[in-house]
């Protein structure tokens, strides 16, 4: 071999380590959810756009380590924990399962997204000033859930029994439906609740709606079914149920209705705080992020297909009417 060649070989040789080492060197962030991945890309590309806003460019400036607890709750915080080996300098993790990661890991900021109020589920010590390694943004999706329930009564005045489709394994189901049945109590109606923790779990509760003749269908917020939005709003037309759940990706999936924060810029968010925490930033410093408005959004072209008329007191409060 020529000495010219060998020096190069011996360069390049060198050089390896030292990309390794600078690869390395970008910050990690470690990326918590509890469902799984499918049907939530339009949240990942939401939160890196967040990191964007902040300067931060996935695989340029950052690494993002993903995790997916595929449904099963009881799994984060052992994710998390296999997260803190990789020396993450930030987690960022959806509800149900952060508490159990803030009670597990108290050095490591950790930047959260939930339905719920994080005050009252214990997240934060309050929404101004959370005072600990935890913040985050809250869709409080958890706290309308009645509301989906009397604008169920609003578009059906005549129905007496609704189907609430909820997931068992989510620890907030409990306080959910508690609100929700004090909501219907009020309201004259009838629930019956329907459990779900897998797909095939759907054509069981639709089926059982038919045999109650339900009138209607509220989804409980939980991220299984956010990745299932349309496959759940396939089965609401099909089977000719009036439905309502938290999201806009239910409606534009052909869904009749959705009410709540916008999961989208929730995660938007996470990822601008997650960036402002590699920036130096603390989050007991960084408030607890509010959605900006609840959002109505009506299918009209589902109505029609479901033969439901859409009051206009309802219909001039949509904040998106898709025709």
């Amino acid at each position: 071999m020529k000495r010219r060649e060998f020096m190069t070989l011996l360069g390049g040789a060198a050089a390896w380590p030292l990309a390794a080492r600078a690869q390395q060197r970008l910050p990690v962030i470690g990326f918590i959810n509890s469902a799984s991945p499918g049907g939530f890309g339009f949240l990942v590309d939401a939160f890196r756009q967040g990191l964007q806003e902040t300067g931060y460019v996935e695989g340029q400036n950052v690494a993002v380590e993903y995790r997916w607890a595929e449904g099963q709750y009881d799994r984060v915080p052992v994710i998390a924990l296999e997260l803190v080996s990789r020396q993450v300098a930030v987690i960022v993790a959806n509800s149900p399962g952060v508490q159990a990661i803030k009670t597990a890991i108290t050095t490591i900021p950790i930047v959260f997204t939930t339905a719920s109020d994080p005050v009252q589920v214990g997240l934060v010590a309050s929404l101004a000033r959370p005072g600990s390694n935890v913040t985050g943004v809250t869709q409080f999706n958890v706290e309308v859930a009645p509301k989906r329930l009397e604008m169920v009564r609003e578009l059906l005045p005549a129905a007496t029994m609704i189907g609430v489709l909820i997931n068992p394994t989510n620890p907030q189901t409990e306080a959910l439906l508690k609100d929700l049945d004090t909501a219907s109590h009020t309201l004259g109606l009838q629930l019956h609740v329907l459990h779900a923790n897998a797909e095939r779990d759907f054509i069981t509760a639709f089926a059982t709606l038919a045999q109650l003749q339900a009138s209607a269908l509220v989804i409980a917020p939980d991220g299984f079914f956010l990745s299932r939005s349309e496959e759940l709003a396939a089965l609401a037309v099909r089977h000719a149920v009036p439905t309502i759940f938290q999201d806009r990706p239910f409606v534009t999936a052909g869904g009749l209705m959705s009410y709540g924060g916008s999961t989208a810029d929730s995660y938007r968010l996470a990822g601008v705080y997650a960036g402002r925490i590699l920036k130096g930033e603390k989050p007991a410093d960084l408030p607890v992020q509010q959605p900006a408005r609840i959002e109505l959004i009506i299918n009209l072209k589902t109505a029609k297909t479901l033969g439901v008329t859409v009051p206009l007191p309802l219909l001039a409060r949509a904040d998106e009417v898709i025709e």
